[in-house]
């Protein structure tokens, strides 16, 4: 079975390339695909504080791609670990996903902090982040995860 996903749009950043810290302030906006959507896509966006942004590794090789284990950003110091429980760009299907800030909505175009994609990177979907989809018991983690999300944001 193939499936076949068209992006809904693209990023624009001040950020090029793919460092892996360091993307709090960064400000990027979506802009929407205006063959397909006009403004009214983003109809009552402007009244969610938070979007979680689906996105598409575009530049991560096929070749490149992790289906095992290995040590999270190759650190020996840290446990390897699989695929399924990192967060890293080399994923199957190479698709990211993130909750950033809303900073203004304007026609077909979102903007947005703390949005980990590079400019150009192709947009699969934006949804409104509602407190009833968030955890409802607390978030449990590993050690080595918060130490490599500490300068991640």
């Amino acid at each position: 079975m193939e499936y076949v996903i068209e992006p809904i749009g693209y990023v624009r950043s001040e950020r090029p390339d793919p460092r892996d810290d360091q993307w709090g302030d960064i400000r990027a906006t979506i802009m929407l695909d205006v063959a397909r959507f006009g403004p009214d896509a983003m109809l009552g966006l402007d009244a969610f504080s938070h979007v979680e942004v689906l996105f598409l590794f575009d530049r991560v090789q096929v070749s490149a791609v992790e289906t095992g284990a290995r040590h999270p950003r190759n650190r020996s110091d840290w446990p390897i670990t699989g695929i399924f429980a990192q967060r890293g760009k080399n994923r199957p299907n190479r698709l990211g996903v993130t909750v950033c800030k809303i900073v203004a909505v304007e026609a077909t175009h979102l903007h947005v902090e703390g949005l980990d994609a590079i400019d150009g990177t192709p947009v699969i979907d934006i949804k409104p982040v509602m407190r009833e989809f968030l955890p409802r018991q607390s978030v449990q983690q590993p050690d080595w995860a918060s130490e490599l999300m500490s300068r991640y944001w």
